[in-house]
């Protein structure tokens, strides 16, 4: 029997890795099970963090897990730019016909989201010929130097690491709650074009649907369709990341699928491949088609065992009806803690698309964010077998990203269990 403990692999892991990474748990999985994991010391826990939202289909699941285990039996890697196959070419298909819109698209593969968005950025400057690139204010895309430029949060992610890329601009996010109306950030938007940029330069306008790190705000359709329009006028292409809203996360398999508005470009990743390392950017054939042959790609971009577990994803978001999986149960988290406003004073809105749901927490009788709160009950859920996780601006946001896949019982088990952790930080 090992006598590997989580208390002397922390010892280790202070030893041998970076501060810098942080790791929000002390202790060391050994195995997991659709929405549970169990410790090396065989304690259990409920995940409500899906590996920050990649496991929308569950830890392992059979279908995706077997697919993996076939592909594995054929080959592992040869660097779709030397030797292709069939995978890259019918996943992309695939996602060719679910994302939004019916006009002709590609796709191309990557490994991360950051990539995603990196190379996003790369085929919009490609296709327009110009350099400027605008981003919102709260908005999360990655930990490049490039998608920390993009990024509208210093710290922790941007705190030491620049200079960023130049040509790069935040507009404000319309966010009532934190005194930005749609009104404004438009306004702000249009400084930008005044102060800063003009128009006729700008590439692309990127933003989240639903913002993911930003505190899981949902952007209102009437201000995408008015960055569609403002695109239109400028010549300016629009990219919706949906790195942490897609694949039936919201209750559609994307969130612009709400919206009615349609993207020229769509970053994808996370729950894309079940746990597998893979991202993809789907648009408008002719912009994608717009680098050079070789200017896009990466000897891992696309990997076959990954591409595999893609497939398989997709096939079990429609047969398990996930997207309606994902609305019930986001509908009946919303209802909890809504029912909770009356006793725990600190929970200021309840909201989300879908299970793409969070709760924000202030100072009962202020608008003031309590990241104190929220931090108390989620360590307290921690401590009593639930993984939660935080965001927001504030830090004052908690955020639920369970696999949709995940049982009845298990769900209402967590619900008990984050229910006595808001009483305890109330008490």
């Amino acid at each position: 029997m090992s006598t590997t403990t989580n208390a002397s692999l922390q010892q280790r892991k202070e030893a041998a890795t970076p501060r810098g990474v942080g790791v929000m748990c002390g202790f060391y999985i050994d195995r997991a099970k659709n929405a549970e994991l169990w410790d090396i010391e065989g304690r259990r826990y409920i995940d409500f963090a899906g590996g920050i939202g990649v496991l929308n289909t569950g830890h392992l699941n059979d279908k995706v897990a077997a697919a993996v285990a076939a592909q594995a039996e054929k080959f592992s890697h040869t660097c779709y730019q030397v030797v292709p196959y069939e995978l890259y070419v019918s996943v992309a298909e695939k996602l060719n016909a679910i994302t939004p819109g019916d006009h002709a698209k590609k796709t191309a593969f990557f490994t991360t989201g950051a990539e995603a968005v990196e190379n996003a950025i790369k085929v919009a400057r490609s296709y327009t010929g110009r350099p400027g690139v605008i981003a919102f204010f709260g908005g999360y895309h990655g930990r490049t130097n490039m998608t920390l430029g993009l990024t509208g949060k210093v710290a922790p992610y941007k705190l030491g690491f620049g200079p960023f890329p130049g040509e790069v601009f935040h507009a404000p996010y319309p966010n009532p709650m934190h005194g930005v109306s749609e009104e404004e950030a438009l306004k702000g938007l249009e400084k930008i074009f005044k102060c800063d940029i003009d128009p006729k330069r700008v590439a692309a306008i990127i933003i989240e649907p639903v913002q993911g790190e930003g505190g899981f705000n949902v952007t209102p359709n009437s201000f995408l369709a008015a960055l569609r329009a403002i695109c239109d006028e400028h010549g300016i292409l629009l990219i919706a990341d949906e790195v942490q809203s897609g694949f039936a996360r919201t209750g559609k398999m994307f969130a612009m699928d709400h919206t009615g508005v349609i993207p020229d470009l769509m970053t994808m990743a996370k729950s894309l491949a079940g746990g597998y390392p893979l991202s993809a950017v789907t648009g408008r054939a002719e912009v994608m088609d717009a680098p050079a042959a070789g200017g896009l790609g990466g000897t891992y971009a696309g990997s076959p065992l990954a591409l595999a577990a893609a497939e398989a994803v997709i096939e079990v978001i429609a047969e398990d009806k996930l997207c309606e999986r994902a609305q019930l149960l986001g509908d009946k988290l919303k209802a909890k803690l809504d029912s909770l406003k009356t006793d725990i004073p600190h929970i200021a809105q309840a909201r989300g698309l879908g299970a793409m749901v969070a709760v924000e927490f202030m100072k009962p009788g202020t608008n003031t964010p309590d990241a104190e709160f929220t931090k108390k009950a989620q360590q307290y859920a921690l401590q009593h077998g639930l993984i939660l996780l935080t965001c927001g601006m504030y830090y004052n946001v908690m955020r639920f990203l369970f696999p949709l896949t995940i049982e009845d019982a298990v769900f209402d088990e967590a619900m008990g269990i984050m229910e006595a952790a808001l009483r305890h930080a109330a008490a």
